[in-house]
């Protein structure tokens, strides 16, 4: 994410369109054909600001990703909180897909993203237990 927020504000002033076109030609894809089409398009709709927000965006999203991993590393509850709460958060978007295009693809997901959130509350319960009993 940080590398895609470099990225982002690397191009924020410059001609986006222009920049979809020749990474639609460098991937020899057929920038007439639809798909390509659209992307163009999208890129060209792009404004600075925009840009820049999305760059600030990820920017921010790998910083929390950031803290949370040094926080695991290092043990620390409310990095267990953050993991937990950042996993649960996607569970309503899958939950939605799952229901309207049912997809094993999308089910192990799910259930993979269950089993994140289980191991964190399960880590945060024992470090709740532990500390319950050293105080006895």
């Amino acid at each position: 994410m940080i590398v895609a927020a470099t990225g982002l504000l690397t191009v924020a002033h410059q001609n986006i369109q222009d920049l979809a076109a020749r990474l639609i030609e460098h991937s020899h894809l057929n920038p007439a054909s639809k798909y390509p089409q659209i992307f163009i398009d999208a890129a060209g709709r792009l404004q600075d600001t925009r840009v820049v927000l999305l760059a600030l965006g990820a920017a921010v999203y790998s910083l929390v990703r950031l803290a949370e991993a040094y926080g695991l590393y290092r043990e620390k509850a409310w990095a267990e909180v953050l993991a937990a709460a950042s996993a649960a958060i996607y569970m309503p978007i899958e939950i939605y897909e799952w229901f309207h295009h049912p997809t094993w693809f999308r089910a192990g997901i799910f259930v993979i993203n269950v089993a994140v959130v289980a191991v964190m509350l399960l880590a945060l319960y024992h470090r709740q237990q532990a500390r319950s009993a050293s105080a006895k």
